[in-house]
């Protein structure tokens, strides 16, 4: 007996100071030639088994090999003005993404900016790809492949404003859903899935409903957010009526049964936020700030960093906050209610950050952080080095 009180005592005794002290990180620069760096993706694109690292540059579309990262460019130039955004999933199960990327950014110009590529993948995938040009609303902004069913993908597209809309007002911003057909130069299927909001940000594949097997996607804007869903071959959208206007989300899990969703607000915002999920799809229990000195958020992630089966919030942001600092955070709750959080810094002033992803890099079963900055002009792998 007082040998199996020993062990609960230290059983609790180390879950408590998992919960007190925060997950570790090395840094390593894999690049510090980078121009804008406004979109990155984690995924195998050579099909070795290993995830790689894509990012979308001011002018090329890269990916960097692991594990020596070396940096191979897939298009160049496909547009005059910059790349925004990048989306990479293996769609059709053999073991290599397929790639999609955004470009002519412009936020000013509503009516002709933006532009939307498949890139076509040659048989050596370290040499050049073929762009095909797909359709496209103005100022597309951001984009991500989300699940729609068994073997069934979209790539999502969300542009930052409707089509020719005057500081946000006018036409709703047009959210599309492109599905591939079995030749990508054929003509893809597009479906508008919601054109409501006027100015909107980021969106995120999620499985906020664990009991069916196509994603929803959170998608957020400055009039606040919704969660999008593909149910029995219709889209449906319902609003959470709780959450503020902002820039980035995403869902992450305190327990299995104890789901949040986290947010930077407002749009470009100084404040990191939580809303705890209530007992209804888009019920929101409460609204928890916590972190007013950031400035120019536009990264967040959501995983469990020190695997005791409470995921932790990475967030990231460009302009100095009110300590003149840039870079990226990590925030963990104490306990298993959400209502206590810390934070320690992941990168103090080295990253002035424009997009974060997660993933195990090296196969240890840890999950590591990967960031670009472009005022900062780097691409980093922070590798995580919790026990």
């Amino acid at each position: 007996m007082k040998h199996l009180t020993f062990i609960a005592c230290l059983f609790i005794t180390s879950v408590c100071f998992a919960a007190n002290h925060a997950p570790k990180f090395k840094p390593q620069t894999i690049d510090d030639t980078v121009e804008i760096g406004y979109g990155t993706a984690i995924g195998d694109v050579d099909g070795d088994g290993k995830p790689d690292i894509l990012l979308a540059d001011k002018k090329e579309f890269v990916w960097y090999q692991n594990p020596t990262w070396k940096r191979h460019v897939i298009a160049e130039n496909l547009t005059e003005r910059d790349n925004v955004c990048i989306a990479a999933r293996d769609i059709d199960g053999d073991g290599k993404v397929e790639i999609a990327g955004g470009g002519q950014w412009n936020p000013g110009d509503t009516l002709n900016s933006g532009a939307v590529f498949y890139l076509e993948p040659p048989k050596d995938r370290t040499q050049l790809w073929n762009p095909i040009k797909l359709p496209n609303q103005p100022v597309v902004h951001r984009m991500r492949w989300a699940k729609l069913g068994k073997n069934r993908f979209a790539l999502v597209v969300s542009p930052l404003h409707g089509k020719g809309n005057k500081k946000g007002e006018g036409a709703g911003v047009k959210l599309i859903a492109y599905e591939k057909p079995t030749n990508p130069k054929d003509k893809w299927k597009q479906t508008v899935i919601e054109d409501t909001l006027h100015v909107t940000h980021n969106l995120d594949p999620a499985q906020w409903n664990p009991h069916t097997e196509a994603e929803e996607i959170l998608y957020a804007g400055r009039e606040g957010a919704m969660l999008i869903s593909f149910d029995q071959g219709q889209w449906k959208k319902e609003r959470f009526p709780v959450i503020e206007g902002s820039g980035e989300i995403r869902m992450g899990r305190l327990t299995p049964s104890s789901q949040f969703i986290t947010t930077i607000e407002p749009l470009h915002g100084d404040k990191l936020v939580l809303y705890q999920s209530g007992t209804k799809p888009t019920e929101i229990s409460g609204r928890q700030v916590l972190d007013e000195n950031i400035k120019a958020g536009h990264a967040i992630a959501t995983a469990d960093l020190s695997r005791n089966g409470r995921q932790e919030i990475v967030a990231g942001w460009r302009s100095p906050n009110k300590d003149q600092k840039v870079g990226i955070k990590v925030y963990w709750s104490t306990d298993a209610s959400g209502k206590n959080w810390k934070s320690a810094w992941i990168d103090e002033n080295g990253m002035a950050c424009e997009d974060i992803r997660l993933g195990d890099l090296n196969g240890d079963g840890k999950i590591d952080i990967v960031a670009a900055g472009r005022n900062s002009h780097n691409l980093k792998i922070y590798w995580n080095q919790s026990e």
